[in-house]
């Protein structure tokens, strides 16, 4: 019997990059515009990529399946 392969969430894959180490790293959200009220430190902060949290990791993981 033929096994199927499972597909990767192309929206997923955009937003998201696996490190070597195997963690998953997003891009942190408010930085598009409005910026003119935010702080310098703010805005510099947000630029950074932040590690995705173990609840969020589980769902990821099946939508990224070849990556991991």
């Amino acid at each position: 019997m033929k096994k199927f392969k499972q597909k990767t969430k192309k929206a997923a894959a955009k937003r998201f990059k696996i490190t070597a180490s195997g963690k998953i790293r997003r891009k942190r959200a408010g930085i598009r515009h409005l910026l003119e009220h935010q702080s310098p430190n703010k805005k510099k902060a947000k630029r950074k990529e932040k590690t995705v949290k173990s609840a969020d990791f589980k769902k990821l993981r099946q939508m990224l399946p070849g990556q991991l």
